[in-house]
């Protein structure tokens, strides 16, 4: 809803629902008036929910006839558009105003030759009408005039448009520059060549920058384009490069051109010939002749125009050896003889070198090595031109018969002295079918089991040859005579086995005993085989085999013997004949016995065992071996432990195991260790024994590094031994002897406070002990020693973890991680603790200031009272009735009386306090200074009680008959005993004044009350007290009175006693009332002041009450007392005293 608020002066109306403002019916404007209209919008909403808004509409009346031109808002236009604009874009509006509202026509009078731009002539909008090129043109300046259709109804604006440049173009490269370059090579830094390039765009879009697409390691471009080498140049190993010039504009997002520029590599003579072999070897047979081409060698040398040519450098070779200089042929000036050689191996070597005439370089060096090879000058020879042998008719296949030898002159070792036999089978095939000749040895046997007639003669001939070259060989015949089967002895058996003989036999023991017999022949016996190292001995006439040499059991455990048995006139001739006859075996077995000690493995074994391992748990096993078998290789086990705390082993192991196992518990233990020794005792236990040390330490997760691999933890235990060793090698690099011992080999643990496990990786905690420390090695330490080597040790690893397997770090163990973590959490509060620190001790400093003055002042007051105290005067004599008794103990003075007679007779004075137990609390000692004999005064005779002696509380007027004893000691609490009832003390002294001096009590009630406890500290203070119910509501002296009346008898420097018969108690009221009680009577000197306090007769009846009152100095002070009963109050019921006495008052009237 519109409606006029104000402005309009009755001249105008406005429509309330369409907005439109008309003039008034029958109004009449003027020319030149102007009006201001505030109109108001608002909305159909309830009136609280109404919006509304307000606007001001500025009315001005105009003349009825045209008089003015349209006018521009301004009369200078500016702006700057993009090269880039698309067409059509509106880039101005032109609009102007015409007073009386005619319609405008907008023409471009000048300034736009190529219409460019498009001007609408009814609205006056300006657009791009064709594509700016900034590079073309880069302003334009239009005339743009405004007409109403009046001859003077125009008016002009001018519109500055300045054209923006973009990134359109890319850099072009200067064509007429050289592009294909040459530079010298083995020279750095030189100049190859340069390039340009230009960009027509403007500002940092025009700016060319220049770099390498390629070989930028070799050649480098300078920012104006020059290009130089960056390093030397080497056209051996490249003569040509195609070097690719970019060039990029300053855009942000640049243009690049490129050109491919051609560089060759001018070469220079910077190299030496080199031969195509560093060294030759050549083998050259002996007896070669001279001129006889043996090796052509070779050199290149890569520089353009090179010219090889070689020669011999060593001089002793010229006389053997000649050089072709052009062709590199190298041929024999005279014959080689291998023989004239005195080492073992016939060489030659020397230099040879190969130059470039036209060049500077220095020449290439190669080593040729010539061999001279034996040519086999000599043939085998043999010993014999014929040999002879006999054999069996009966021989088995491979009896020895004789043994051929041949000798070659050649030099020893080569193959040409090698000498090899064979049987020719040419001569006499048949001889060769059943005789055959070992191949190295020579010896001819059977080839097969001959079944020959006797008295047969076999020829054999046998070729010895070497392997020479050319082979050479030489032959001789062998003789073979069958013999008689008369003449050849038989064994009784075929095979011997006599019982086993003990390897501990001395030498000469028999073993066994062999028989053969023949016809009419003398018989010798021998040993054949099995008998290579002279072990054992036969009695060529009887037979007997015996030991010979030491037998053992470790090294060989059986003997397999060859006997054969020969008549003597065979032997004589040194044919023997073996036979099927009169050969036999002999099986010796040797028995073992117990002649070895255990060895253990190592001679010291180091393990460890954390703090907080179980009872029998595994430690380490130990292991000893014995080289005997059977029950002498069975090991038992035990432990010599040296005695630990409580008599405990600590360690146990499994008798025939060796696994060391813990007996106690080690909480708290770290650092700790302990040595003991094993004994293993083979045979069970029965036999020799041999011992090893042990050595176990304490240890923790503080002392651990846990090693993470990417292999699952079932593989490094299968592999565990071989892991630990190699990392046992790498610490013992460090600290000679170390130990590592593994802890623990289990899943990967990770995550936070290490929850989470990966069973597809492992985690091995190890820890090391260092022998000469006997404890862990620190576990920074170790874990330097591992770090360090990780690439090493990975490699090592590599064989057991599987392919890919690896450590992948090492790291500190869970707890210990932990325990970081909450310090470091901890850590973030020590500033605020700190702060709270300084807080206190500020807050605490006036409290100890306090405490020093306060003390000082008690000090002051303690040497105030010493004064009275001298004051006092002194005791009665004993005839007299005496009204104090006191005595002194350390720093206070202790009084006890008894008071007899009726309450009507006495008025106590302040106070009826029973002493009935004190606490001891600790103080100052007797012996200080501050107590000295300046400061109390020991009458009577008594001396300063001294810690652990006793005293007894005796009377110095004899009249008082209680009394007790005073233990004095260095324990927490110190009793006074206070015994009326009997003769004898505490110390068995008979203490007992006479009969008159003597009131017992007739109350066994009472007497609870009367024998009490009293507890003094050692430096004899009276800190805590207990008082009893009093009688007829008398009157308690407070402490606090009683310090005010110390001041007073400081001024006064009297003191006042009050003398008080003892026989005021045999009187009294009816019996019934008596109680037969006796009151113990405390009187303070410096409570009464001048005046005598008596307490009120009001009957001798004992009454408790809640509350008393202290009156001192004839003033009524109430203070609250405690309520008494039968039963012993508490330490808290039982405070009284103690802050008055730890001014250190002494109660020398109590």
């Amino acid at each position: 809803v519109y409606e006029i608020l104000a402005g309009d002066q009755g001249d105008f109306i406005i429509n309330d629902r369409t907005g439109l403002i008309t003039i008034a019916p029958g109004v009449v404007l003027s020319v030149g008036r102007s009006y201001a209209l505030t109109v108001k919008a608002s909305d159909s909403a309830p009136p609280a929910q109404r919006r509304s808004s307000i606007t001001t509409v500025y009315i001005e009346v105009l003349p009825p006839n045209n008089q003015s031109p349209p006018r521009f808002p301004q009369l200078m236009y500016s702006l700057e558009v993009s090269e880039a604009m698309r067409i059509g874009a509106v880039l101005l509006n032109l609009q102007a105003f015409d007073r009386e509202g005619d319609p405008i026509r907008y023409l471009i009078q000048n300034g736009d030759p190529q219409q460019v731009f498009n001007l609408s002539q009814s609205s006056g909008l300006l657009a791009l009408g064709k594509p700016l090129d900034r590079e073309s043109t880069d302003r334009y300046i239009l005339i743009v005039t405004a007409s109403d259709g009046r001859p003077d109804g125009t008016s002009t604006a001018t519109v500055n448009i300045v054209v923006t440049d973009v990134n359109d173009n890319g850099p072009i490269f200067d064509m007429f520059l050289p592009k294909n370059l040459s530079v010298q090579e083995e020279e750095a830094n030189a100049f190859v060549g340069q390039v340009r390039a230009t960009d027509p765009d403007a500002g940092v879009n025009g700016q060319v920058h220049y770099s390498l697409a390629n070989f930028n390691n070799l050649f480098r471009i300078t920012s104006n384009g020059s290009i130089y080498t960056a390093v030397k140049l080497n056209r051996e190993v490249r003569d040509y490069y195609e070097l690719i010039v970019e060039a990029t504009d300053g855009a942000v997002d640049p243009r690049r051109s490129t050109l491919t520029l051609a560089i060759k590599v001018l070469d220079i003579d910077d190299n030496s010939p080199v031969f195509t072999n560093a060294s030759y070897t050549v083998c050259v047979p002996e007896n070669l002749p001279p001129g006889t081409v043996f090796l052509q060698i070779e050199a290149k040398d890569v520089d353009l125009g090179s010219n090889v040519t070689y020669r011999i450098r060593t001089q002793e070779a010229l006389q053997y050896f000649a050089l072709n200089k052009y062709t590199g042929e190298l041929s024999l000036l005279k014959s080689l003889d291998y023989e004239s050689f005195s080492d073992t191996e016939a060489t030659f070597t020397f230099l040879v070198e190969a130059f470039d005439s036209k060049g500077t370089m220095p020449p290439g060096i190669a080593t040729v090595t010539v061999r001279v090879k034996d040519m086999n000058d000599y043939s085998p020879v043999f010993s014999k031109k014929l040999y002879r042998g006999m054999v069996a008719p009966d021989a088995v296949k491979g009896t020895v018969i004789t043994t051929v030898s041949a000798e070659d002159q050649d030099p020893p070792g080569t193959p040409a002295s090698r000498v090899r036999y064979k049987v020719d089978v040419v001569q006499f095939p048949y001889s060769a079918s059943i005789f055959d000749v070992e191949e190295t040895s020579g010896r001819v046997v059977t080839r097969v089991n001959l079944n020959e007639e006797p008295s047969t003669v076999f020829k054999l001939v046998v070729i010895a040859y070497d392997d020479g070259d050319p082979v050479k060989s030489n032959t001789t015949t062998v003789e073979i005579a069958v013999l008689q089967p008369s003449v050849i002895p038989r064994f009784t058996q075929d095979e011997y086995r006599p019982p086993p003989v003990s390897e501990s036999a001395p030498k000469g023991t028999v073993v066994a005993v062999v028989m053969a017999a023949a016809l009419n022949q003398t018989i010798v016996y021998s040993i054949v085989s099995g008998n290579e190292e002279d072990v054992f001995a036969i009695n060529n006439r009887t037979g007997v085999i015996s030991v010979k040499k030491s037998l053992d059991y470790e090294s060989v455990k059986s003997y397999e013997l060859r006997v054969q048995a020969d008549s003597l006139q065979v032997v004589r001739s040194n044919l023997r004949v073996p036979s099927k006859s009169n050969t036999a075996k002999v099986f010796i077995e040797v028995k073992d016995e117990n002649d070895h000690a255990p060895v253990f493995t190592k001679k010291m074994y180091i393990g460890g065992v954390s703090e907080d391992a179980k009872m029998f748990s595994s430690v380490l096993k130990v292991k000893a071996d014995d080289k005997d078998t059977g029950n002498y290789s069975a090991m038992q086990y035990r432990l010599i432990i040296p005695p630990i705390k409580d008599g405990k082993e600590g360690f146990v192991i499994e008798a025939y195991t060796g696994l060391i196992k813990t007996a106690m518990l080690f909480k708290n233990m770290r650092r700790s260790y302990f040595k003991f020794q094993v004994i293993a005792t083979d045979n069970y236990g029965k036999g020799l024994s041999s011992k090893a040390d042990v050595l176990v330490s304490v240890v923790n997760q503080l002392d651990m590094q846990v090693i993470v691999s990417n292999v699952p933890p079932t593989l490094v235990e299968q592999n565990k031994d071989q892991l630990i060793g190699i990392l046992e090698r790498y610490v013992q690099d460090q600290i000679p002897g170390a130990t590592v011992v593994v802890e623990s080999i289990g899943a990967r643990r990770f995550g936070d406070g290490y929850s989470e496990e990966d069973y597809t990786k492992s985690d091995l905690m190890v820890y090391a002990i260092d022998p000469q420390t006997n404890r862990a090695i620190m576990r920074n330490e170790l874990f330097k020693f591992l770090d360090g080597k990780l690439l090493d040790i990975n490699k090592e690893f590599q064989p057991y973890l599987g392919q890919g397997g690896r450590i992948l770090e090492i790291r500190t163990p869970d707890v210990v991680a932990n325990v970081k973590k909450q310090a470091q959490a901890v850590g973030y509060t020590e500033g605020a603790l700190l702060a709270l620190a300084v807080i206190i001790i500020l807050c605490c400093m006036p409290a100890i200031l306090i405490v020093m003055v306060s003390y000082r002042q008690r000090q002051a007051e303690c040497a105030k009272t010493a004064r009275i105290q001298m004051a006092l005067p002194a005791g009665k004599p004993a005839s007299t009735a005496a009204n104090n008794l006191y005595e002194e103990l350390g720093d206070i003075v202790v009084c006890w009386k008894y008071c007899y007679g009726s309450d009507s007779y006495h008025k106590f004075f302040s106070s009826l306090i029973k002493i009935y137990e004190l606490s001891m609390e600790s103080g100052i000692d007797p012996g200080q200074e501050y107590y000295g004999q300046d400061y109390y005064s020991y009458e009577h005779g008594y001396e300063l009680p001294q810690y652990g002696s006793r005293r007894r509380l005796l009377s110095p007027s004899g009249m008082y008959d209680e009394y007790g004893e005073v233990v004095w000691a260095r324990k927490k609490r110190i009793k006074l005993i206070v015994d009326p009832e009997y003769e004898t003390s505490s110390t068995g002294e008979d203490s007992a004044p006479d009969s008159s001096q003597r009131n017992r009590l007739n109350n066994p009630n009472i007497q609870n009350n009367v024998n009490g406890n009293i507890y003094i500290a050692q430096n004899g203070s009276v800190v805590r007290t207990r008082r009893v119910c009093l009688a007829n509501n008398l009157k308690v002296t407070s402490p606090v009175r009683l310090g005010k009346q110390f001041k007073k008898l400081d001024k006064l420097a009297v003191t006042h006693e009050e003398n008080v018969p003892l026989n005021t108690l045999s009187k009294g009221p009816s019996s019934s009332d008596k109680m037969n009680t006796r009151p113990c009577s405390v009187s303070f000197a410096s409570s009464i002041g001048a005046e005598n306090i008596v307490a009120k007769p009001g009957g001798s009846k004992m009454k408790s009450t809640e509350e008393q009152e202290s009156v001192v100095d004839n003033e009524d002070v109430k203070e609250p007392l405690e309520s008494h009963s039968e039963h012993t109050q508490s330490d808290e019921e039982e405070l009284w005293m103690g802050p008055w006495n730890n001014l250190h008052i002494p109660m020398t009237k109590l």
